[in-house]
């Protein structure tokens, strides 16, 4: 038998998401009935980074903007949560080459290929001077993003800022036999809430021993959870199982 233990609720106010074709929730509905495939075209420009930090900006990093201004406006001041498996790898392997080359590095290359970059870069776009947490999940997958999250609810925010993120891993790391590449860059943003308009989930533990991967691969099959009639969704990694309800 199957034990489970809830441990929290809470109100999806808001989401966004984008893959390479895939830039509003139409198009994800689309892909997610088989009618409309992922292409391969880079992100396109933020509307809410000025241009003057556009530069600055990986494909990684536009992706993550792209998702996150559809549920945050200009001006919202909201605690965060940056959840990403590989971060940066594309952009450090390209300075690891570099350096092997004999090229100097740029500190301002570096600074943007660490893990909490893009969560730095967010909280200058953005004016956000609310607290902003950057995690590294690991085998545990998405789950420890929304834990994260919900820690800071629980703490008196009444919304919180969670988004998740990856791309493909660069030929040169190995990936087999690991579930843990995905075949597109995805990134996902959602806007929690204790409570307000939006559609309740509870999150639950289950005994249940499953795996799914690790984040990366987690991502599309969350996507189409949040965009179809599913209502329930169990995600896990060996050890244990993870259950989001939708209510």
């Amino acid at each position: 038998m199957t034990e489970q233990k809830n441990i929290a609720q809470f109100i999806v106010r808001d989401w966004g998401a984008w893959a390479p074709g895939l830039n509003c929730l139409e198009d994800w509905r689309q892909w997610q009935q088989g009618k409309q495939n992922v292409g391969t075209e880079s992100p396109p420009s933020p509307k809410a980074v000025p241009k003057s930090l556009l530069r600055r900006l990986s494909p990684l990093a536009k992706a993550v903007f792209n998702a996150v201004e559809q549920c945050v406006d200009a001006g919202d001041e909201l605690p965060a949560v940056f959840s990403s498996s590989h971060g940066e790898i594309v952009k450090s392997l390209q300075m690891l080459e570099a350096l092997q080359s004999g090229e100097e590095l740029s500190p301002t290359a570096f600074s943007l290929s660490v893990h909490n970059a893009i969560g730095g870069l967010f909280s200058i776009v953005y004016g956000n001077r609310q607290e902003i947490s950057v995690v590294a999940p690991g085998n545990d997958g998405m789950a420890s993003g929304f834990i994260e999250a919900l820690g800071l609810l629980r703490e008196g925010h009444p919304q919180v800022l969670l988004a998740f993120y990856d791309e493909p891993l660069p030929a040169f790391y190995p990936t087999a036999p690991f579930d843990l590449n995905l075949p597109f860059p995805c990134a996902l943003a959602l806007r929690l809430a204790v409570e307000g308009e939006g559609f309740p989930v509870v999150l639950s533990r289950l005994s249940l021993t499953r795996h799914d991967g690790e984040q990366p691969v987690q991502l599309p099959t969350f996507i189409k959870f949040l965009v179809s009639e599913q209502r329930v969704l169990q995600l896990g990694n060996r050890s244990h199982s993870w259950q989001w309800a939708k209510y």
